[in-house]
């Protein structure tokens, strides 16, 4: 039987991916309420400006700080997206916290994932070499991959080079853009540009599945800051303030 969406996964594990991140996306929701919301001190003095500079409403400027939060918190779940599709091609599986993300089921290759090309300071980047360096000298099969899902460039190069002081390189450890390790994975060259093509279609077949009546009750942050500004006389960033910094000279005067 034909697949629906591409050919290198099952359309059931393909909708199973779809469905672990949008859960993700409904817990990032639920999960910003007005104490979340607060718990890093909103700076009011930037909204302000962001109002002003881009002719918007305060409310518009705190939608979109509040959907800043949620995206800020859902980055992480792109990546483990990835991890799962990738852990559904033939021959290769996902790691469950054992310190790789994805590896070879006969153990010739191991991964380490990262959604965006800039996501790791120097000691991250050090640390992980050593990791994927420790499995080439466990397995001496194996290739072992950086792989930066978007990244500046399409490559697959060996690691080499000069992290917090110290040169490294090893024969069978390897740094590679998203595109060329999913053609690696799969043995198909635009594997990466078919799921691309291919989510639309599959993320809307997925939503008229499910009851969406479950998902009304979404973040609660701005409902809770408008019930008390309603209550307090004040305006939408005069309430935000007012509970950030009530404490400091003069504030308690808004």
């Amino acid at each position: 039987m034909t697949n629906k969406y591409v050919d290198f996964i099952s359309d059931k594990h393909f909708l199973n991916c779809i469905e672990n991140l949008y859960n993700s996306y409904i817990k990032a929701k639920e999960g910003i309420s007005k104490k979340k919301f607060y718990s890093n001190k909103i700076d009011t003095f930037k909204l302000t400006f962001d109002a002003k500079f881009n002719d918007i409403s305060e409310d518009t400027v705190i939608e979109n700080e509040i959907m800043r939060q949620i995206d800020k918190s859902t980055n992480n779940s792109i990546g483990t997206f990835h991890e799962q599709i990738l852990g559904g091609i033939k021959g290769f599986e996902m790691g469950s916290l054992s310190g790789y993300d994805i590896k070879a089921t006969d153990d010739t290759l191991f991964a380490d994932i990262k959604n965006k090309h800039n996501t790791m300071n120097s000691s991250s980047a050090e640390s992980l070499f050593q990791k994927l360096a420790h499995y080439a000298d466990t397995y001496k099969k194996a290739k072992c991959y950086w792989v930066q899902i978007l990244a500046k460039n399409s490559f697959c190069d060996s690691w080499v080079g000069d992290i917090n002081g110290k040169e490294y390189s090893h024969s069978r450890v390897f740094k590679i853009s998203g595109d060329r390790f999913y053609a690696l994975l799969t043995g198909q060259d635009d594997a990466f540009f078919a799921l691309y093509k291919a989510l639309p279609k599959a993320i809307s077949d997925f939503l008229a599945g499910i009851d969406k009546s479950k998902d009304s009750e979404t973040n609660s942050a701005f409902s809770e800051i408008k019930k008390a500004k309603d209550q307090s006389k004040r305006t939408v960033f005069d309430q935000i303030t007012f509970e950030n910094f009530g404490y400091y000279l003069g504030f308690d005067k808004l």
